[in-house]
């Protein structure tokens, strides 16, 4: 006999052993990494604000607004990209607008940039806290099966009670593996997205003096 067969599908006998409770948190282990993945990427600082942005626009914008291909490509640059290119847009646009208008324009583009930030961490958060319940689920599943393996008479089924055992075990477990990892991602990514927000206010409240250079110069 080989040596590995002994151990050769343990995992398959895991899932075989905690019933099928089980696939449930196989499901939101899956969706978990993958929006896990997702906002690894998409929360990086090159892609979201890099650091030296606010300072290449206002160098750029010294002298003069840029013209309108240079702020398109300042809009796919990164999120915070895209809120200077919102500032940017609404002074060119309307050359006599008003300190209010535009910081008002500033903060529709950070709302919706930080609702894109916010993508799928709700989902993500949902799972944190539906992986101890589905795990307690599994765990009553099993303590059902364990009293009824137990006959009126006394006796009992074995294989039965070791099943129910199992199946109660390994599902709290299962639960448990999921929701810490996915509680942790979704806090470490509810802070980054502060993070951004907080950035992204205050490059806009840098900007916001700079642009109103221009306003002040249009309506001399």
């Amino acid at each position: 006999m080989p040596p590995f067969t002994r151990h050769e599908k343990p995992l398959l006998s895991i899932i075989q052993a905690a019933g099928w409770p089980i696939w449930p948190l196989i499901l939101c282990s899956v969706v978990a990494l993958a929006l896990a993945i997702e906002r690894l990427f998409h929360l990086r600082t090159p892609r979201v604000a890099p650091p030296t942005l606010v300072d290449e626009v206002m160098g750029v914008t010294r002298g003069s607004l840029p013209a309108a291909e240079v702020v398109n490509k300042l809009a796919d640059n990164s999120v915070l990209g895209a809120v200077l290119a919102a500032g940017l847009r609404s002074v060119i646009a309307e050359p006599r607008i008003t300190e209010v208008a535009l910081r008002q324009s500033f903060e529709s583009a950070g709302r919706i940039a930080v609702h894109g930030l916010e993508r799928y961490l709700n989902t993500l958060g949902t799972i944190a806290a539906a992986a101890p319940l589905l795990g307690l689920f599994g765990t009553v599943v099993g303590m059902i099966e364990i009293f009824g393996s137990q006959a009126p008479t006394g006796g009992g089924n074995p294989q039965q009670l070791a099943h129910g055992i199992s199946v109660a075990l390994y599902n709290t477990a299962f639960g448990l593996m999921i929701a810490i990892p996915s509680l942790m991602l979704y806090r470490y990514f509810r802070g980054r997205v502060d993070e951004y927000q907080l950035t992204m206010e205050l490059a806009a409240e840098r900007m916001l003096p700079h642009l109103m250079r221009f306003v002040v110069r249009a309506n001399a």
